[in-house]
């Protein structure tokens, strides 16, 4: 497994790659990885010759009050279980090497890029909307790799749900040649959603955690029961969250799966989205709910 830390010598590996004929896929991540971006890489090299993870803490999409300097970094970590895995490549660059200090002519903040990606409307919704100018930063990032790896093919978790939606439309907008494979969410034995922030809470802020899965899954079995008012499921899942003391809600949302807009009906597909704080850490977790009975409203795709 070749580990590179430059733009031009992964370039380089991909180039000769391409012309062994290889395809090319690609697991965009944020290093301190677990079972849920295994199993992306496990899709990764089913599906393609030459699988690049890629491992970046992406400044651009935290806030000035976010996480970035105490996110977790166990590099070493992450390379034992990519090696494991037998992926060809990482690629591990600097926040230098990926957005290069402007000149002070320039007038931009050191340290932050001239040129930004954006996908307007869809990036206020759902985590867009409680975190200004995240998902600029991730198209802006997402951008980058696609055009230094140059994958046939890339593959993101369904937990991001509102991100998936973001960068479906900037590869159609932008005219990418890659397609974007979205895998389950991965989840403990428990229903808790596996995410890397999961390491920040304490046994008793896990717990509380469990909150998110159990108010999604009470909802869905509503749905199954027949109902199919949004603001009705909207109204149950949020008396769940209210029944953990230690969980503070961000938003519980029914929304169309492709354009993050609020449905009033529910059909099959429609996208259940929460956040909340759990103490100081911030999860999120979703479910596509299957068609309740009876229900008139539209089926969403």
């Amino acid at each position: 497994m070749k580990i590179y830390r430059t733009i031009d010598e992964m370039r380089a590996g991909v180039q000769q790659a391409r012309r062994e004929g290889k395809r090319v896929g690609l697991v965009p991540t944020m290093g301190a990885l677990h079972e849920g971006h295994l199993s992306l890489v496990r899709a990764a090299r089913a599906n393609s010759d030459y699988c690049v993870v890629s491992i970046f803490v992406n400044p651009l999409q935290f806030g000035p009050k976010e996480d970035l300097a105490k996110y977790p970094r166990p590099f070493e970590q992450d390379v034992k279980l990519l090696e494991a895995e037998k992926v060809d490549a990482v690629f591990a660059p600097s926040a230098e090497e990926m957005y290069p200090h402007p000149s002070p002519k320039e007038g931009e903040r050191v340290g932050h890029p001239v040129t930004f990606v954006e996908v307007p409307g869809l990036s206020e919704r759902l985590d867009g909307k409680s975190r200004p100018g995240h998902f600029r930063g991730v198209a802006t990032v997402v951008t980058k790799l696609f055009l230094i790896v140059q994958p046939s093919v890339a593959f993101f978790g369904q937990k991001d749900a509102a991100q998936v939606v973001v960068l479906r439309r900037m590869v159609r907008d932008l005219n990418f040649d890659v397609e974007l494979r979205v895998m389950p969410i991965v989840r403990e034995r428990d229903g808790l959603a596996m995410s890397s922030r999961n390491a920040y809470l304490s046994p008793e802020e896990r717990r509380q955690a469990l909150v998110l899965h159990r108010a999604l899954m009470r909802m869905q079995a509503m749905a199954d029961r027949g109902e199919h008012e949004a603001r009705k499921l909207v109204e149950i899942g949020r008396e769940v969250m209210a029944e953990e003391p230690g969980a503070r809600l961000d938003y519980f949302e029914i929304v169309d799966p492709e354009t993050l807009e609020p449905v009033e009906r529910v059909g099959r597909g429609a996208l259940v989205a929460v956040a909340a704080w759990i103490g100081s850490t911030r999860l999120i977790d979703n479910v596509l709910l299957t068609a309740p009975a009876g229900a008139k409203g539209p089926e969403m795709h």
